[in-house]
């Protein structure tokens, strides 16, 4: 049975449709929800914990309906949400510890488990201190770490990188990666950044316009593609030309040539052809797929051809 299941599963917020019959199944593992911003992805999490109800079709977590079973629901899956929602004039021990007990900890499994968690995300030293008094990145490590303190079964995080810095956020991300593999438990990671969810998920699921775009590990949108990228300081007109005239399916993107590798002896031309010409190389390498493109191969027929592609 998978951890989280739709069936034809509407939102209409009056004449906006933020989810329009969407069907997805999730197994266990770290998930990647992405989509742009308004693609539906809040809107799905919120319904998955009870907290807004389909217009219509029917959603399931751990094979509890979301609408029927909704206080159950809450006991077994931790909630990371995306907006500031922490008080400011308690600690963080006190918040979470309050947090285990409204999940049914008994106060001494509470202090205890809480004091695991903050551990856990880095704040155990800084346990006492009023919230109000924190960065924005040690916030964001209270939120995780109410979401961890009941021990759920699975856990959904909103946007868990909002307003951090680049450092802050590959500490965060690194910090989601560790939880699923410490803790065992499967992880929904919903951001609008693909480089975060290459980065730490192995599974993606794509929303676009409230419609499951796709549905697969990561693997299948990053593997090799029969692309040879060849990156110069300049001359990559030149370059284009001069492989071209050797018979070569090339195209300029940037700074960089791109040519279809439909030949064994594609590399030789190339590297012919880049010292013929004295262009200054600077990487020469396959193309990997990348996420970015699932969504621009999604978009209308007058956008520009993916990067990956060459034709």
């Amino acid at each position: 049975m998978p951890l989280i299941e739709a069936t034809g599963l509407t939102k209409h917020y009056g004449p906006v449709k933020a989810l329009d019959g969407l069907d997805l199944a999730v197994e266990p593992g770290i998930i990647g929800l992405v989509g742009a911003n308004g693609a539906g992805k809040s809107t799905l999490i919120k319904i998955l914990l009870g907290l807004l109800t389909p217009t219509s079709g029917t959603a399931t977590v751990l094979g509890m309906d979301t609408v029927r079973e909704t206080r159950a629901i809450r006991h077994v899956v931790g909630y990371m949400p995306e907006h500031d929602c922490l008080p400011p004039d308690v600690s963080a021990t006190d918040f979470v510890t309050h947090m285990a007990r409204i999940s049914g900890l008994p106060r001494a499994a509470a202090r205890e488990r809480t004091a695991e968690v903050l551990r856990h995300v880095g704040l155990y030293e800084e346990r006492y201190r009023q919230i109000g008094g924190y960065s924005t990145g040690m916030k964001q490590r209270v939120k995780l770490a109410q979401a961890l303190v009941h021990d759920p079964k699975l856990l959904l995080l909103d946007e868990p990188t909002n307003g951090l810095d680049p450092a802050g956020r590959d500490e965060m991300l690194d910090l989601i990666k560790r939880t699923g593999t410490d803790f065992g438990i499967t992880l929904v990671v919903a951001s609008h950044l693909l480089g975060e969810i290459e980065q730490v998920c192995s599974y993606l699921l794509a929303i676009d316009a409230g419609h499951l775009l796709q549905s697969a590990p990561i693997s299948n949108f990053t593997r090799r593609t029969p692309v040879l990228a060849v990156e110069v300081e300049d001359g990559a007109d030149r370059l284009v030309d001069a492989l071209t005239a050797k018979g070569a399916r090339a195209r300029r993107d940037e700074a960089r040539v791109l040519v279809a590798i439909d030949s064994d002896v594609l590399y030789d031309t190339v590297r012919d052809a880049v010292a013929d010409l004295g262009v200054p190389l600077v990487r020469i390498r396959q193309e990997r797929g990348r996420l970015e493109d699932l969504f621009r191969d999604a978009a209308p027929s007058d956008v520009s051809p993916a990067a990956g592609s060459v034709q």
